[in-house]
């Protein structure tokens, strides 16, 4: 199929390659412009680009595709359907309308459920068993279009959202094949949304990083994996900032919320209600990533030190 492939970050990635390698004729990418990174503030072309670039194809990264401009220019292309995986920029209904065989999106979760900017991250963050990903025409509505197919997979007790992000995009990379080769040979089975169960999975922010310790054990833990590696839950450790990556749910242990209780063998904090946490690994301001017990060695603290 001729396809026009609109994705930027890490997550596309897997999806662009699996289409190269089924054979489709990918005609052009539209990815987010370069960003500048790093101390040297360089421009950085976004993962997608440079795999587009890798294999010859046409590349273009408008600031908008709301223009009488990129109307045209996507028209030019000629595309019979166009596949976005996490492009980060919404497509009008000008856009939406000129392929033959729709637009259709990769999402990282079981629709309608986490529609939205983060989806990986809150599945996470509030305890989620199951997720997976979902196949979906495109709609003008935010992630609400007629799904197509999906895919499920557990979500380990202590797999963080990084892990399951590199995951679910291997996931989405099959799935998008399965699609379009059902689309193109006139399989694929349009099902509706319902709004229920729905919830938005909001961007992420810093201000969600702060780590309140009167919560339960789990909740915390969740927390800790759902924003690893960004933006990373936090502490306050001897009046500097300790992030925290990972964790571990532990029992045995009561006393004060944020209170250090173990220093023999492993980094154990006290939470709410009873409950307790190891600092597998953290990372102390302007210092590297390194074990919670490496940490104690370097950093001494008494029992009953409170974090906060």
């Amino acid at each position: 199929m001729r396809i026009i492939f609109m994705g930027t970050p890490e997550f596309a990635v897997p999806c662009l390659k699996s289409l190269l390698d089924a054979g489709h004729d990918v005609c052009a990418v539209f990815t987010q412009p370069d960003k500048p990174k790093g101390r040297g503030y360089a421009l950085t072309p976004p993962p997608v680009k440079e795999l587009a670039v890798q294999h010859g194809i046409e590349v273009f990264q408008p600031t908008t595709l709301r223009t009488a401009e990129a109307a045209e220019t996507v028209r030019g292309l000629n595309p019979e359907v166009i596949v976005v995986v996490a492009y980060g920029k919404i497509l009008p209904k000008a856009i939406l309308d000129i392929p033959a065989l729709g637009c259709i999106n990769v999402h990282a979760s079981l629709l309608p459920k986490y529609r939205g900017a983060a989806p990986i991250q809150w599945s996470v963050i509030n305890g989620e068993k199951v997720t997976g990903v979902t196949t979906m025409y495109m709609a003008e509505g935010l992630d609400t279009g007629d799904m197509l197919l999906t895919d499920k997979t557990e979500i380990g007790p202590d797999e963080t959202s990084g892990e399951l992000h590199d995951r679910l995009s291997l996931m989405g990379a099959q799935l998008i094949v399965k699609t379009l080769h059902a689309v193109e040979n006139g399989t694929a089975k349009r099902i509706p949304q319902t709004d229920e169960n729905t919830c938005y999975a909001s961007m992420l922010s810093k201000e969600l990083s702060r780590i309140d310790w009167s919560k339960q054990a789990n909740e915390i833990h969740n927390l800790i994996r759902g924003l690893s590696p960004w933006p990373t839950a936090s502490t306050i450790y001897n009046d500097k900032i300790l992030k925290v990556h990972r964790s571990k749910i532990v029992d045995g242990y009561t006393g004060n919320a944020g209170q250090i209780a173990d220093l023999t063998g492993s980094f154990i904090v006290c939470c709410g209600e009873g409950t307790a946490i190891e600092l597998v690994e953290v990372q102390y301001e302007g210092g590297k990533r390194m074990g919670g017990k490496d940490f104690l060695r370097g950093h001494p603290a008494d029992i009953g030190t409170i974090l906060r």
